[in-house]
């Protein structure tokens, strides 16, 4: 086994980040930024009010093509509707059409300012669109605002991740995990925020917490799978790997965690390990399918690694 510094050279991230960023924002920073769809409305046409159930359903169950028509159907009945307008504005996020979320997040803040739901589409927007300085702001906001809300917590970590305020990040994420420990999105973003700090063992033995849980983020094994290949230990990488992606995928992979792990393993205490993150994303990180997780006993003999 090749021996990998657990502390890489921050002198490197600046260089590396643009390609963490576009893995980063492929995954959502090992979570699904989308809001938990809210009931429905009651109003005063009972098939309306059934379209309205229909289309928050298949706007959680991913069918977004459903979820716009029905929600597109309901805008014509109350072109006012608040609900229906964060409800299209949540399809067209997650179809990919950011601009037109965008205008129908604000219509709704434009209104009702205090409203977490288009407060966090214009969040998740601002980030999508890589802007930042904003989503940051944003993020805050929320997170003042709703300080229970953990959805908002990790999108704020991610944003931050994302603006290499790693530090900062992880504090986001303690404390949402004060408040929600339930949450294994949290664990699995704090896991990746530190290995992107360079602290490669800290961030695997976070997330040896939860790779192997049944409901555990698919995010989480990828993460673990990069923490063992920057570590220089290939074997359990591979086996995380190919519970989520082809043999090939999987070997492409190790290819490249032990490509950048010999680019930063000279690099001494101060390297980050965000370029090989970002270049994961491609064909791993981000190609992570649902399937079912490996334990992650068999994935490391030890626990927790020293």
């Amino acid at each position: 086994m090749n021996s990998f510094h657990p502390l890489l050279a921050r002198k490197t991230v600046a260089a590396l980040l643009a390609p963490l960023a576009a893995a980063l924002l492929a995954t959502g920073c090992a979570s699904n930024h989308f809001v938990t769809p809210q009931p429905a409305a009651a109003t005063h046409l009972p098939d309306a009010q059934a379209d309205m159930h229909v289309a928050e359903s298949a706007l959680e169950a991913g069918d977004t093509q459903l979820a716009m028509s029905l929600f597109e159907k309901a805008l014509k009945t109350d072109p006012q509707s608040n609900a229906a307008q964060l409800g299209l504005g949540d399809a067209m996020y997650q179809s990919g059409d950011l601009a037109r979320a965008g205008v129908l997040y604000g219509r709704v803040a434009a209104i009702a300012p205090d409203d977490a739901r288009a407060m966090l589409g214009l969040a998740r927007v601002a980030l999508r669109q890589r802007r930042l300085d904003e989503a940051e702001k944003r993020y805050r906001e929320l997170v003042a605002s709703h300080p229970d809300h953990a959805v908002a917590a990790e999108g704020l970590g991610t944003t931050l991740d994302l603006e290499g305020k790693h530090a900062q990040a992880q504090t986001v994420y303690r404390a949402a995990l004060q408040r929600h420990p339930e949450v294994a999105g949290l664990k699995a973003d704090l896991g990746l925020s530190l290995i992107l700090a360079g602290d490669v063992r800290a961030g695997a033995n976070v997330l040896l917490d939860i790779a192997g849980l049944p409901d555990a983020p698919p995010q989480a094994r990828a993460n673990l799978a990069l923490a063992y290949g920057l570590l220089g230990n290939s074997e359990a990488a591979r086996r995380i790997l190919v519970t989520d992606m082809p043999a090939e995928s999987a070997d492409d992979n190790l290819r490249f965690y032990r490509q950048l792990r010999e680019r930063l393993g000279t690099s001494g205490r101060d390297a980050g390990s965000a370029g090989l993150v970002g270049a994961t994303g491609a064909a791993g990180v981000a190609g992570v399918a649902e399937t079912q997780p490996v334990s992650a006993a068999s994935a490391a003999t030890s626990g927790v690694i020293q």
